[in-house]
């Protein structure tokens, strides 16, 4: 039966502390008049006050701060969309976002990349590091499989002393786009002090970078258009759609679609090379 007592928070609560195994966590199971935590053991697993949680469940007391649903959320062992949901409940946000280093994606994600024949695309990272790709982004954009993980990163192609190979001719504009778009993706995924290292090195690096950084942009990486001068089959039209991954607010997906049916052919032609030479191989 659904409870319909008390607040939404309160309602949650219970049910989550109720399909918690007191056993599982070694606390003893004795005489338990409903089944999963009592009150008291969620409390002192979240070191908070028993009374204050009886009264979030009971729907009294008024909102709890950030921290107390962050020690409740601890204490219930609740998931990362468990957590936010706690959030939403209780204070009607979401909570401040984690920043989690990745070092590679799950094989599903993975397939759907190699799943774009001909069409590059990519998982970059909130500090826009290039953790998977498909076949076609190595052939088009950059073989990524021959740089070391920590070169894969999308603004040390741009703004270092080799630049990307398919650099366009209105480079200016796209890097200004690629830095302000840069910083609010850093921003969003809670990532600003985990990028200071890598603006530190391009601003020493790059005075073009510098310049960019400091004029303090902002512009969201959503879609566009990109001429691409390849070396090898001349100019490549592409435009480009960018994807948030579920549940994951540091990565985003980047499709490259090819704008011609002869975009498409000159793309198919160059992943048909990097196979039969062994480049691009994943």
């Amino acid at each position: 039966m659904t409870d319909t007592s008390g607040t939404p928070l309160g309602a949650y609560l219970r049910d989550r502390r109720a399909r918690i195994d007191p056993a599982a966590l070694g606390l003893p199971i004795g005489r338990r008049r409903t089944p999963g935590l009592r009150r008291e053991e969620v409390a002192q697993r979240a070191n908070i006050s028993p009374t204050w949680y009886a009264w979030l469940e009971q729907g009294r007391g008024g909102a709890p701060s950030a921290d107390v649903l962050n020690r409740i959320a601890v204490g219930l062992m609740l998931t990362e969309a468990e957590r936010e949901h706690l959030f939403m409940l209780g204070l009607g946000r979401p909570p401040q976002i984690r920043y989690r280093a990745v070092e590679g994606v799950t094989p599903r994600l993975q397939r759907l990349l190699d799943a774009f024949e001909v069409s590059p695309a990519l998982i970059k990272t909130a500090t826009w590091d290039v953790v998977a790709w498909n076949r076609a982004a190595a052939a088009v954009l950059t073989d990524y499989g021959a740089l070391a993980p920590r070169e894969r990163n999308i603004l040390k192609l741009i703004f270092g002393p080799s630049r990307s190979r398919t650099a366009p001719a209105d480079w200016q504009d796209m890097a200004r786009f690629v830095v302000a778009a840069f910083r609010a993706d850093a921003a969003r995924a809670g990532a600003v002090s985990e990028v200071a290292d890598l603006v530190a090195e391009l601003c020493a690096s790059s005075p073009e970078f510098e310049a960019m950084w400091c004029d303090n942009e902002v512009r969201i990486h959503g879609e566009g258009t990109k001429r691409l001068n390849h070396p090898l089959a001349g100019e490549i039209m592409l435009e480009f759609s960018s994807f948030a991954v579920d549940a994951r607010p540091d990565l985003g997906l980047i499709v490259y679609n090819p704008m011609t049916p002869q975009d498409a052919e000159r793309i198919r032609t160059l992943c048909g090379q990097a196979c039969q030479s062994g480049r691009g191989a994943l």
